[in-house]
Protein backbone atom coordinates (compact mmCIF):
# COMPACT_ATOMS: atom_id res chain seq x y z
CA UNK A 1 0.00 0.00 0.00
CA UNK A 2 2.97 2.55 0.87
CA UNK A 3 4.84 1.41 -2.94
CA UNK A 4 1.07 2.56 -4.48
CA UNK A 5 0.99 5.92 -2.54
CA UNK A 6 4.37 6.67 -3.47
CA UNK A 7 3.74 5.93 -6.77
CA UNK A 8 0.43 8.44 -7.17
CA UNK A 9 2.83 10.83 -5.64
CA UNK A 10 5.55 10.85 -7.95
CA UNK A 11 2.60 10.39 -11.14
CA UNK A 12 1.09 13.73 -9.75
CA UNK A 13 4.34 15.70 -9.97
CA UNK A 14 3.69 14.96 -13.85
CA UNK A 15 0.76 17.18 -15.34
CA UNK A 16 0.87 15.48 -18.73
CA UNK A 17 1.18 11.66 -17.01
CA UNK A 18 -2.38 9.77 -15.92
CA UNK A 19 -2.59 7.97 -12.48
CA UNK A 20 -3.98 4.29 -12.35
CA UNK A 21 -3.56 3.27 -8.92
CA UNK A 22 -4.48 -0.41 -10.79
CA UNK A 23 -6.83 -1.52 -8.70
CA UNK A 24 -9.58 -1.35 -11.35
CA UNK A 25 -13.73 -2.18 -10.76
CA UNK A 26 -14.73 -4.76 -8.27
CA UNK A 27 -14.45 -8.23 -9.48
CA UNK A 28 -17.09 -10.26 -10.10
CA UNK A 29 -15.80 -13.39 -8.39
CA UNK A 30 -15.25 -13.20 -4.88
CA UNK A 31 -12.43 -12.91 -3.09
CA UNK A 32 -10.63 -16.03 -0.87
CA UNK A 33 -11.84 -15.63 2.92
CA UNK A 34 -9.60 -14.82 5.17
CA UNK A 35 -7.64 -17.73 6.87
CA UNK A 36 -7.58 -16.88 10.14
CA UNK A 37 -9.69 -14.27 12.26
CA UNK A 38 -10.91 -10.85 10.82
CA UNK A 39 -8.25 -8.55 9.83
CA UNK A 40 -8.46 -5.77 13.30
CA UNK A 41 -7.46 -2.88 11.67
CA UNK A 42 -11.31 -2.66 9.76
CA UNK A 43 -14.40 -2.24 11.84
CA UNK A 44 -17.71 -2.70 9.99
CA UNK A 45 -20.93 -1.79 11.02
CA UNK A 46 -24.50 -2.48 9.11
CA UNK A 47 -24.74 -6.22 8.91
CA UNK A 48 -26.62 -6.59 12.09
CA UNK A 49 -27.82 -10.67 12.43
CA UNK A 50 -31.73 -11.27 11.02
CA UNK A 51 -33.65 -9.68 8.39
CA UNK A 52 -37.47 -10.21 7.74
CA UNK A 53 -38.35 -11.31 4.61
CA UNK A 54 -41.47 -9.34 4.13
CA UNK A 55 -44.96 -10.05 2.68
CA UNK A 56 -48.33 -7.94 2.30
CA UNK A 57 -48.58 -7.30 6.06
CA UNK A 58 -45.03 -6.87 7.05
CA UNK A 59 -42.01 -4.89 5.04
CA UNK A 60 -39.22 -6.70 4.31
CA UNK A 61 -35.48 -5.65 6.36
CA UNK A 62 -34.09 -6.22 2.44
CA UNK A 63 -30.76 -3.74 2.41
CA UNK A 64 -27.90 -3.90 4.67
CA UNK A 65 -26.38 -0.31 5.34
CA UNK A 66 -22.60 -0.62 5.39
CA UNK A 67 -19.82 1.40 7.02
CA UNK A 68 -16.19 0.26 6.99
CA UNK A 69 -13.56 2.00 8.86
CA UNK A 70 -10.18 1.46 8.02
CA UNK A 71 -6.54 2.68 7.84
CA UNK A 72 -6.48 6.28 6.53
CA UNK A 73 -4.30 4.91 3.00
CA UNK A 74 -6.87 2.67 1.81
CA UNK A 75 -8.83 3.62 -1.54
CA UNK A 76 -11.15 0.90 -1.79
CA UNK A 77 -13.35 -1.23 -0.53
CA UNK A 78 -15.57 -3.65 -1.97
CA UNK A 79 -17.75 -6.22 -0.82
CA UNK A 80 -19.64 -9.58 -1.97
CA UNK A 81 -22.78 -11.20 -0.62
CA UNK A 82 -22.66 -14.76 -1.53
CA UNK A 83 -21.50 -15.73 -4.94
CA UNK A 84 -22.98 -12.46 -5.84
CA UNK A 85 -20.50 -9.53 -7.89
CA UNK A 86 -18.34 -7.99 -6.16
CA UNK A 87 -20.24 -4.33 -4.98
CA UNK A 88 -17.74 -0.93 -4.31
CA UNK A 89 -18.41 1.30 -1.37
CA UNK A 90 -18.50 4.82 -1.28
CA UNK A 91 -14.85 6.57 -0.10
CA UNK A 92 -15.86 9.33 2.28
CA UNK A 93 -12.06 9.70 3.19
CA UNK A 94 -9.49 9.11 6.00
CA UNK A 95 -10.43 5.39 5.16
CA UNK A 96 -14.24 5.77 6.19
CA UNK A 97 -16.34 3.97 3.10
CA UNK A 98 -20.03 2.93 3.40
CA UNK A 99 -22.82 2.14 0.75
CA UNK A 100 -26.16 0.38 1.02
CA UNK A 101 -26.38 -3.04 -0.44
CA UNK A 102 -29.85 -4.91 -1.68
CA UNK A 103 -30.49 -8.31 -0.12
CA UNK A 104 -34.31 -8.65 -0.84
CA UNK A 105 -33.88 -11.44 -3.32
CA UNK A 106 -31.80 -13.78 -0.88
CA UNK A 107 -34.05 -16.37 0.36
CA UNK A 108 -34.16 -18.06 3.85
CA UNK A 109 -30.94 -19.28 5.88
CA UNK A 110 -27.67 -17.81 6.15
CA UNK A 111 -25.81 -15.52 3.94
CA UNK A 112 -21.87 -14.33 3.48
CA UNK A 113 -20.38 -11.05 3.36
CA UNK A 114 -16.62 -10.82 2.30
CA UNK A 115 -14.83 -7.38 2.73
CA UNK A 116 -11.59 -6.76 0.73
CA UNK A 117 -9.67 -3.39 0.17
CA UNK A 118 -7.70 -2.18 -2.87
CA UNK A 119 -8.34 -5.23 -5.34
CA UNK A 120 -7.30 -7.77 -2.99
CA UNK A 121 -7.95 -11.34 -3.66
CA UNK A 122 -8.32 -12.45 -0.28
CA UNK A 123 -10.53 -11.09 2.11
CA UNK A 124 -9.77 -8.76 4.92
CA UNK A 125 -13.38 -10.00 7.01
CA UNK A 126 -15.99 -11.91 6.73
CA UNK A 127 -19.65 -11.89 8.30
CA UNK A 128 -22.84 -13.22 8.29
CA UNK A 129 -26.61 -12.48 8.35
CA UNK A 130 -29.84 -14.53 8.25
CA UNK A 131 -33.23 -13.91 6.30
CA UNK A 132 -35.95 -15.24 7.66
CA UNK A 133 -39.72 -15.50 6.96
CA UNK A 134 -41.55 -13.63 10.30
CA UNK A 135 -43.20 -15.91 13.59
CA UNK A 136 -46.06 -13.07 14.15
CA UNK A 137 -46.18 -13.36 18.38
CA UNK A 138 -49.91 -12.61 19.41
CA UNK A 139 -50.75 -11.96 22.95
CA UNK A 140 -54.56 -12.29 23.29
CA UNK A 141 -57.00 -12.09 26.29
CA UNK A 142 -59.73 -13.85 27.28
CA UNK A 143 -62.90 -11.84 29.05
CA UNK A 144 -64.69 -14.86 30.97
CA UNK A 145 -66.29 -12.22 32.98
CA UNK A 146 -68.27 -9.07 33.25
CA UNK A 147 -65.34 -7.44 35.29
CA UNK A 148 -61.69 -7.77 34.00
CA UNK A 149 -60.43 -6.75 37.38
CA UNK A 150 -58.34 -3.25 37.39
CA UNK A 151 -55.37 -4.72 38.87
CA UNK A 152 -55.60 -6.99 35.74
CA UNK A 153 -55.89 -4.10 33.75
CA UNK A 154 -53.22 -2.53 35.19
CA UNK A 155 -51.19 -5.67 34.49
CA UNK A 156 -51.53 -5.13 31.21
CA UNK A 157 -49.79 -1.52 31.54
CA UNK A 158 -46.90 -3.07 33.80
CA UNK A 159 -46.34 -5.77 30.78
CA UNK A 160 -46.30 -2.99 27.63
CA UNK A 161 -43.65 -0.20 30.03
CA UNK A 162 -41.63 -3.77 30.15
CA UNK A 163 -41.78 -4.71 26.53
CA UNK A 164 -43.10 -2.28 24.54
CA UNK A 165 -43.04 -3.83 21.57
CA UNK A 166 -45.95 -5.88 22.04
CA UNK A 167 -49.54 -5.32 20.83
CA UNK A 168 -52.57 -7.11 22.83
CA UNK A 169 -55.56 -8.86 21.05
CA UNK A 170 -58.51 -8.19 23.86
CA UNK A 171 -61.11 -11.04 23.24
CA UNK A 172 -63.62 -8.44 25.37
CA UNK A 173 -67.11 -10.10 25.97
CA UNK A 174 -70.41 -8.13 25.60
CA UNK A 175 -71.07 -8.89 29.10
CA UNK A 176 -69.37 -6.31 30.61
CA UNK A 177 -72.56 -4.06 29.41
CA UNK A 178 -75.73 -6.75 30.36
CA UNK A 179 -74.53 -7.70 33.69
CA UNK A 180 -76.50 -5.51 36.33
CA UNK A 181 -73.45 -5.99 38.78
CA UNK A 182 -71.18 -3.62 36.91
CA UNK A 183 -72.52 -0.11 37.21
CA UNK A 184 -72.93 2.46 34.49
CA UNK A 185 -69.44 4.50 36.12
CA UNK A 186 -67.92 0.92 35.66
CA UNK A 187 -68.63 -0.03 32.36
CA UNK A 188 -67.39 3.80 30.66
CA UNK A 189 -63.98 2.80 32.93
CA UNK A 190 -63.46 -0.12 31.06
CA UNK A 191 -64.63 0.95 28.07
CA UNK A 192 -62.13 3.93 28.13
CA UNK A 193 -59.34 2.24 29.15
CA UNK A 194 -60.17 -0.60 26.02
CA UNK A 195 -60.32 2.47 23.48
CA UNK A 196 -57.53 4.24 24.94
CA UNK A 197 -55.36 1.46 24.18
CA UNK A 198 -56.26 0.66 20.48
CA UNK A 199 -56.13 4.64 20.04
CA UNK A 200 -53.13 4.56 21.56
CA UNK A 201 -50.76 1.47 21.07
CA UNK A 202 -53.26 -0.54 18.06
CA UNK A 203 -54.15 -3.11 20.07
CA UNK A 204 -57.44 -4.66 18.88
CA UNK A 205 -60.68 -4.89 20.61
CA UNK A 206 -62.06 -8.19 19.61
CA UNK A 207 -64.53 -10.95 20.72
CA UNK A 208 -65.19 -13.31 23.59
CA UNK A 209 -68.24 -14.96 24.05
CA UNK A 210 -69.44 -17.30 26.97
CA UNK A 211 -72.58 -17.10 26.63
CA UNK A 212 -74.20 -15.37 29.63
CA UNK A 213 -77.58 -15.83 30.04
CA UNK A 214 -78.08 -11.72 30.82
CA UNK A 215 -76.08 -11.27 27.51
CA UNK A 216 -78.08 -14.33 25.71
CA UNK A 217 -81.08 -12.46 26.46
CA UNK A 218 -80.06 -8.90 24.38
CA UNK A 219 -80.34 -11.62 21.36
CA UNK A 220 -84.05 -12.36 21.77
CA UNK A 221 -83.27 -15.90 22.17
CA UNK A 222 -83.77 -18.47 24.84
CA UNK A 223 -80.63 -19.18 26.98
CA UNK A 224 -79.21 -22.96 27.11
CA UNK A 225 -78.32 -23.93 30.19
CA UNK A 226 -78.08 -28.23 30.00
CA UNK A 227 -74.70 -28.07 27.45
CA UNK A 228 -72.04 -27.50 30.23
CA UNK A 229 -68.09 -28.35 29.85
CA UNK A 230 -68.17 -28.54 33.47
CA UNK A 231 -72.03 -29.24 35.74
CA UNK A 232 -75.21 -31.13 34.37
CA UNK A 233 -76.45 -27.82 34.12
CA UNK A 234 -75.67 -24.16 34.73
CA UNK A 235 -78.19 -21.34 34.86
CA UNK A 236 -75.87 -18.85 34.42
CA UNK A 237 -74.82 -19.87 30.55
CA UNK A 238 -71.20 -19.24 31.10
CA UNK A 239 -70.18 -22.74 31.11
CA UNK A 240 -72.06 -23.48 28.05
CA UNK A 241 -70.79 -24.93 25.33
CA UNK A 242 -70.86 -21.96 22.49
CA UNK A 243 -71.66 -24.91 20.09
CA UNK A 244 -75.11 -25.03 21.54
CA UNK A 245 -76.37 -22.37 19.55
CA UNK A 246 -75.90 -23.46 16.01
CA UNK A 247 -75.48 -21.45 13.75
CA UNK A 248 -78.63 -19.39 13.56
CA UNK A 249 -78.57 -19.02 17.52
CA UNK A 250 -74.75 -18.18 17.04
CA UNK A 251 -75.57 -15.31 14.62
CA UNK A 252 -78.42 -13.88 16.47
CA UNK A 253 -75.20 -13.36 19.43
CA UNK A 254 -73.24 -12.04 16.95
CA UNK A 255 -75.54 -9.42 16.33
CA UNK A 256 -76.10 -8.50 19.73
CA UNK A 257 -72.48 -8.20 20.29
CA UNK A 258 -71.72 -6.19 17.35
CA UNK A 259 -74.63 -3.71 18.57
CA UNK A 260 -73.12 -3.48 21.94
CA UNK A 261 -69.82 -2.33 20.75
CA UNK A 262 -71.16 -0.22 18.34
CA UNK A 263 -72.78 1.13 21.00
CA UNK A 264 -70.25 1.28 23.72
CA UNK A 265 -67.43 2.90 20.84
CA UNK A 266 -65.62 -0.46 20.74
CA UNK A 267 -66.60 -0.56 16.71
CA UNK A 268 -67.28 -4.00 15.43
CA UNK A 269 -65.01 -6.60 16.20
CA UNK A 270 -64.08 -8.74 13.39
CA UNK A 271 -61.96 -12.07 15.02
CA UNK A 272 -63.17 -14.07 17.84
CA UNK A 273 -62.30 -16.52 20.40
CA UNK A 274 -64.91 -18.75 21.57
CA UNK A 275 -65.51 -19.29 25.58
CA UNK A 276 -64.20 -22.60 26.90
CA UNK A 277 -62.60 -23.04 22.53
CA UNK A 278 -66.46 -24.46 22.10
CA UNK A 279 -66.93 -23.41 18.32
CA UNK A 280 -68.48 -26.06 15.87
CA UNK A 281 -67.90 -25.72 12.21
CA UNK A 282 -71.75 -24.31 12.72
CA UNK A 283 -70.26 -21.53 15.17
CA UNK A 284 -67.56 -20.63 12.33
CA UNK A 285 -70.22 -20.48 9.48
CA UNK A 286 -71.70 -18.07 12.01
CA UNK A 287 -68.92 -15.71 12.35
CA UNK A 288 -68.14 -15.20 8.51
CA UNK A 289 -71.55 -14.59 7.95
CA UNK A 290 -71.22 -11.64 10.05
CA UNK A 291 -68.18 -9.97 8.94
CA UNK A 292 -65.55 -11.82 10.80
CA UNK A 293 -62.58 -12.45 9.25
CA UNK A 294 -60.49 -14.73 11.68
CA UNK A 295 -61.01 -17.60 14.38
CA UNK A 296 -59.05 -18.25 17.05
CA UNK A 297 -60.97 -21.67 18.62
CA UNK A 298 -58.92 -23.87 17.47
CA UNK A 299 -57.17 -25.36 20.65
CA UNK A 300 -53.85 -27.06 21.65
CA UNK A 301 -55.76 -29.53 23.82
CA UNK A 302 -53.23 -31.63 25.29
CA UNK A 303 -51.61 -28.41 27.39
CA UNK A 304 -54.82 -28.37 28.95
CA UNK A 305 -54.22 -31.59 31.47
CA UNK A 306 -55.48 -29.62 34.69
CA UNK A 307 -58.92 -30.31 33.58
CA UNK A 308 -58.42 -34.23 32.89
CA UNK A 309 -57.83 -34.92 36.61
CA UNK A 310 -60.26 -36.22 36.56
CA UNK A 311 -61.56 -35.85 32.93
CA UNK A 312 -64.10 -33.08 32.68
CA UNK A 313 -66.48 -32.16 29.46
CA UNK A 314 -64.63 -29.33 28.59
CA UNK A 315 -61.49 -31.62 28.15
CA UNK A 316 -63.14 -34.89 26.43
CA UNK A 317 -65.02 -32.17 24.09
CA UNK A 318 -61.92 -30.59 23.18
CA UNK A 319 -59.81 -33.15 22.73
CA UNK A 320 -62.34 -35.20 20.57
CA UNK A 321 -63.13 -31.88 18.92
CA UNK A 322 -59.83 -30.19 18.46
CA UNK A 323 -57.77 -33.90 18.05
CA UNK A 324 -55.23 -32.66 14.89
CA UNK A 325 -54.23 -29.06 17.35
CA UNK A 326 -51.04 -29.08 18.77
CA UNK A 327 -47.82 -27.28 19.77
CA UNK A 328 -46.93 -26.17 16.18
CA UNK A 329 -50.30 -25.99 14.02
CA UNK A 330 -50.75 -23.24 11.67
CA UNK A 331 -53.47 -20.85 10.01
CA UNK A 332 -55.38 -22.96 7.78
CA UNK A 333 -58.47 -21.78 6.30
CA UNK A 334 -61.49 -24.47 7.49
CA UNK A 335 -63.76 -26.86 5.52
CA UNK A 336 -67.14 -25.99 5.28
CA UNK A 337 -68.22 -30.06 7.00
CA UNK A 338 -64.98 -30.13 8.97
CA UNK A 339 -63.59 -27.30 11.31
CA UNK A 340 -60.44 -28.99 11.35
CA UNK A 341 -59.53 -30.04 7.87
CA UNK A 342 -57.66 -27.34 5.13
CA UNK A 343 -59.49 -29.35 2.47
CA UNK A 344 -62.24 -27.23 0.05
CA UNK A 345 -64.65 -25.75 -0.21
CA UNK A 346 -63.92 -23.40 2.70
CA UNK A 347 -65.43 -21.55 5.05
CA UNK A 348 -64.45 -18.18 4.60
CA UNK A 349 -62.65 -17.87 8.02
CA UNK A 350 -59.01 -17.80 9.07
CA UNK A 351 -58.68 -20.39 11.73
CA UNK A 352 -55.80 -19.41 13.75
CA UNK A 353 -54.52 -22.38 16.01
CA UNK A 354 -54.30 -21.18 20.43
CA UNK A 355 -51.02 -23.14 20.14
CA UNK A 356 -49.35 -22.45 23.29
CA UNK A 357 -53.18 -21.59 25.09
CA UNK A 358 -53.24 -19.72 28.30
CA UNK A 359 -50.87 -18.71 31.22
CA UNK A 360 -53.53 -20.78 33.49
CA UNK A 361 -52.77 -24.00 32.17
CA UNK A 362 -49.08 -23.49 30.91
CA UNK A 363 -45.83 -22.60 32.51
CA UNK A 364 -43.16 -20.13 31.29
CA UNK A 365 -40.86 -22.91 30.78
CA UNK A 366 -43.67 -24.85 28.48
CA UNK A 367 -44.79 -21.77 26.34
CA UNK A 368 -40.85 -21.52 25.78
CA UNK A 369 -40.69 -24.83 24.56
CA UNK A 370 -43.55 -24.42 22.29
CA UNK A 371 -41.43 -21.10 21.09
CA UNK A 372 -38.69 -23.44 20.50
CA UNK A 373 -41.35 -25.82 18.23
CA UNK A 374 -42.53 -22.82 16.10
CA UNK A 375 -38.97 -21.78 16.01
CA UNK A 376 -36.24 -24.43 15.73
CA UNK A 377 -33.81 -22.17 13.64
CA UNK A 378 -31.82 -21.06 12.31
CA UNK A 379 -34.03 -18.82 9.56
CA UNK A 380 -37.80 -19.37 9.40
CA UNK A 381 -38.53 -20.32 5.65
CA UNK A 382 -42.51 -19.70 5.87
CA UNK A 383 -44.60 -17.14 8.00
CA UNK A 384 -45.62 -18.39 11.24
CA UNK A 385 -47.47 -18.06 14.28
CA UNK A 386 -47.23 -17.97 18.14
CA UNK A 387 -50.70 -17.29 19.85
CA UNK A 388 -50.98 -17.42 23.74
CA UNK A 389 -52.96 -15.26 25.98
CA UNK A 390 -54.41 -14.59 29.56
CA UNK A 391 -57.41 -13.87 31.36
CA UNK A 392 -58.44 -10.37 33.12
CA UNK A 393 -60.34 -11.36 36.10
CA UNK A 394 -60.42 -10.10 39.73
CA UNK A 395 -58.45 -13.37 40.58
CA UNK A 396 -55.34 -12.72 38.25
CA UNK A 397 -52.50 -13.92 40.28
CA UNK A 398 -48.86 -12.62 40.32
CA UNK A 399 -47.52 -16.55 39.21
CA UNK A 400 -49.88 -15.68 35.83
CA UNK A 401 -48.19 -12.43 35.29
CA UNK A 402 -44.90 -13.79 35.91
CA UNK A 403 -45.78 -16.41 33.16
CA UNK A 404 -46.93 -14.06 30.65
CA UNK A 405 -44.01 -11.76 31.56
CA UNK A 406 -41.36 -14.94 31.16
CA UNK A 407 -42.30 -15.98 27.54
CA UNK A 408 -42.44 -12.20 26.52
CA UNK A 409 -38.78 -11.91 28.47
CA UNK A 410 -38.29 -14.54 25.77
CA UNK A 411 -39.51 -13.65 22.68
CA UNK A 412 -38.26 -10.42 23.14
CA UNK A 413 -34.60 -11.46 22.96
CA UNK A 414 -36.02 -12.76 19.10
CA UNK A 415 -37.34 -9.54 17.84
CA UNK A 416 -37.52 -8.72 14.27
CA UNK A 417 -37.37 -4.64 15.13
CA UNK A 418 -33.60 -5.17 16.98
CA UNK A 419 -32.64 -7.66 14.03
CA UNK A 420 -32.67 -10.28 16.70
CA UNK A 421 -34.77 -12.84 14.80
CA UNK A 422 -37.71 -13.26 13.53
CA UNK A 423 -40.60 -12.11 16.52
CA UNK A 424 -43.11 -9.94 15.15
CA UNK A 425 -46.09 -8.87 17.40
CA UNK A 426 -49.19 -8.71 15.49
CA UNK A 427 -52.80 -8.50 16.50
CA UNK A 428 -55.05 -11.23 14.82
CA UNK A 429 -57.25 -9.09 12.79
CA UNK A 430 -54.17 -8.54 10.49
CA UNK A 431 -53.27 -12.31 10.05
CA UNK A 432 -55.23 -12.59 6.95
CA UNK A 433 -53.57 -10.55 5.23
CA UNK A 434 -50.69 -12.73 5.29
CA UNK A 435 -52.68 -15.78 4.93
CA UNK A 436 -55.69 -15.22 2.26
CA UNK A 437 -58.12 -17.10 1.05
CA UNK A 438 -57.60 -19.45 -0.83
CA UNK A 439 -59.05 -19.31 -4.54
Amino acid sequence: MLARTLACTICATVALVACDDGIGPPRVAPPTPPAGGNDPDFAITGVDGWHLIGNALTPGQDSLTLAVAGPGDTAAIDVWIDDGAGQRLTAGGDGQFDGTVAIGDLGPGEHQLLFAADGATTAFARATFFRTHPMYFVVSTDWDFAEPGQAALDAHDRLRAAHPDIRFTQFVGPYTYTDPAVTATRQREITTWLTSRRDQHDDEIALHIHPWCHFVATAGIPCITDQSTVYQTDTSGYTIKVSAYGQAGMEALLDAADRIFVEHGLGKPVTFRAGGWTASVETLKALAAKGYVADTSALNWARMEEWNRPPTELYNWNMATWSTINDTSQPYHPNVDDKQSPAAPHVPILEVPDNAIMVDYVTTQEMIGIFAANWPGPALTEPRVYMMGFHPSVNFTNDEYNRVHGILEHADLYRASAHAGPVVYAVLRDLPTVWPPVP
